[in-house]
């Protein structure tokens, strides 16, 4: 067992001999499969909690996650608090009559051969547990995952043990160019809206958030209100009804949170620049994108995979890479959220090189706003969307993991056995005027990390 603040349970193996000279088959098998296995049941706790569930009797184990609208974008005025607090779940917490150490807990699932962990993005916050379903490995695997979301103690010992570990964490991402990018880049492209802030806060915030702060942190977000159960495994129906109930059936049900702010367009083109001593400038160029129930979601996602979204066929790759030599690796993306998440061309080139990396970059982008894509490169996309999505959903954790974006994003429950025929549906007229739309060349925000060519 391990507990982590992440959100990544145990993965499945998966012989490659098994896989040798026999992917056509073994993709149709798993297509077949899964689209009959992703049948999304769905219900509510008796305290309003929304469940989703998917039997999945292929191996004897379960996969719970509850997730809760408590991200980073709730801190407020006190940045890192969200991502303290979820730390803070599973370092200490009260079952039965008794106090749990953050030892005793990790202690319970080793045990077991259980995997927890607990994590946080800007939208929300996870805790997740893979047991086997066997009852006496099941039940305190349940029990002590309660504890954990029911009656955390926020220990005053561990709670300066985690903030001196945060504040240690700083100084390794002064020294991340990366790092400094992205902040700095969330920061020009949302400026007040609570996207902007880097989820770990900063050194003043973390030294001055308190037990007392945490607590009503908790009070707060992690409620019925605010909470999301995904169940997927070899349960039945009526025990994953009862291991619902059990894991959340006793949150208060608290207040749901409050709408996010709108994500404003930029309103001109801007840069930035940080000097930082290294061989290699970091480039990001960006806007705001999309949010997860955009129409123009599916449109966008294929425009992308053309655009930087494939690896070496895509256009930027080319350009920037084949044709010129200018870097390793360059892509493009959009992360949707709950409001517009950012759209991000990126890349790493050598110092001298900047300029013209720059130039290739931008005019890429116009050349294909302007022009759009080929009918060749759309059909190329199409079948390497397509026919790889089936390995995205061949485990269960990846299955808890789709359930948990469609449930917090109130996404259709038909999303999974939707997505190849939604993807097959978009329409070269319908890339060329989306991105004309959506995408504005000459108002993007451009950020450089690294040396200034002399």
């Amino acid at each position: 067992m391990l507990v982590k603040n992440n959100f990544f349970p145990l993965l499945l193996v998966v012989s490659f001999l098994a896989l040798a000279g026999c992917a056509t088959s073994s993709i149709k098998s798993i297509e077949t499969t899964n689209h009959k296995a992703v049948d999304i049941k769905e219900w509510k706790t008796s305290n309003g909690v929304r469940v989703l569930y998917v039997y999945a009797p292929e191996l004897p184990m379960v996969d719970v996650q509850v997730v809760f609208d408590a991200g980073s974008v709730r801190d407020g005025n006190k940045p890192g608090i969200a991502k303290l607090t979820g730390g803070m779940l599973s370092h200490g917490a009260r079952l039965g009559n008794k106090n749990l150490s953050v030892d005793d807990i990790s202690e319970r699932f080793e045990s077991i051969g259980a995997h927890f962990s607990s994590g946080s993005s800007k939208d929300n916050a996870s805790i997740s547990l893979r047991t086997l379903n066997d009852e006496k490995w099941f039940n305190k695997a349940v029990a002590t995952m309660y504890a954990v979301i029911n009656a955390p103690t926020f220990d005053k010992t561990e709670l300066e043990r985690v903030r001196k570990q945060l504040l240690i964490s700083f100084e390794g991402r002064k020294q991340s160019p990366s790092t400094i990018a992205n902040e700095t880049f969330n920061k020009g492209l949302y400026k007040n809206h609570p996207y902007a802030m880097p989820g770990i806060g900063t050194v003043k915030s973390v030294k001055q958030l308190s037990r007392k702060d945490l607590i009503r942190f908790y009070k707060k977000y992690y409620v019925a209100s605010n909470a999301l159960v995904t169940i997927v495994g070899d349960l039945n129906r009526k025990k994953a009804e009862s291991l619902a109930e059990k894991i959340v059936g006793k949150l208060p049900a608290g207040k749901k949170a409050k709408p996010l702010p709108v994500v404003e367009d930029l309103k001109s083109a801007s840069s930035v620049h940080h000097e930082f001593p290294s061989t290699q400038t970091h480039i990001m160029i960006g806007q705001p994108g999309i949010h997860r129930k955009d129409k123009d979601y599916f449109t966008l996602y294929v425009a992308n995979h053309i655009l930087g979204g494939s690896g070496f066929g895509s256009r930027i790759m080319q350009e920037i890479r084949e044709k010129r030599g200018l870097a390793y690796s360059s892509y493009s993306y959009f992360a949707p959220m709950l409001k517009r998440g950012p759209f991000v061309i990126g890349m790493q080139t050598s110092n001298g090189q900047t300029a013209e990396a720059l130039n290739v970059l931008k005019e890429t982008l116009t050349n294909y706003v302007d022009k759009g894509p080929t009918e060749k490169e759309l059909l190329h996309a199409k079948k390497n969307i397509t026919g790889g999505f089936p390995l995205r959903i061949d485990s269960n954790k990846d299955i808890s993991g789709y359930l948990g974006m469609i449930g917090f994003y109130n996404l259709p429950l038909s999303y999974l056995k939707d997505f190849n025929q939604r993807i097959e549906a978009v329409t070269l007229a319908e890339i060329k005027e989306t991105l004309k739309r959506r995408i504005v060349p000459d108002k993007m925000f451009t950020v450089t990390v690294g040396r200034r060519a002399n």
